[in-house]
């Protein structure tokens, strides 16, 4: 399961893989100890997440199912006019095995920062290699070759 923490601080996000069994049965809103998820010291709020196939959690919305349900904003749907709704398919509110991503906030901050730990090791650039180079060399001996022919046929 894959876990967005964002830091209000910063602004920033960051990206976590767990394990989300520690996760089932928990609610949007409800808070965790970030030791659930590797995060010693942290408090998280959990504000929302979506499914596998990508329906999102709502809070209004009890139990684990996808329900039908009518909206006229929030998660889920975005009116284009003045008063519209529409009938949406969207995911309750609490966290099952079909839930991929949970969205959380910090409430409380550990001793070690979450950028430090978040480090991931710096990859060396790709060699560029000239491609394009040799191509335009072609190019110009085939024009060149096809001149020369041209001209031979006005001369006959």
């Amino acid at each position: 399961m894959k876990v967005v923490i964002n830091d209000p601080k910063t602004g920033k996000s960051y990206q976590r893989e767990v394990d989300g069994e520690p996760l089932f049965g928990k609610k949007i809103g409800d808070e965790i100890d970030g030791s659930l998820i590797g995060l010693e010291g942290y408090k998280l709020r959990i504000t929302g997440g979506s499914d596998k196939d990508g329906f999102p959690m709502r809070r209004d919305i009890h139990g684990t199912g996808r329900k039908k349900v009518l909206l006229s904003s929030g998660p889920g749907f975005r009116p284009k006019k003045k008063g519209e709704r529409r009938r949406k398919t969207v995911r309750g509110n609490t966290i099952a095995d079909d839930i991929v991503q949970v969205n959380m906030v910090i409430v409380k901050y550990g001793k070690v920062k979450l950028e430090k730990e978040e480090e991931k090791p710096e990859e060396k650039p790709k060699e560029e290699k000239p491609k394009e180079e040799p191509k335009k060399e072609e190019k110009e001996e085939k024009k060149e070759e096809k001149k020369p022919e041209k001209q031979e046929k006005k001369e006959a």
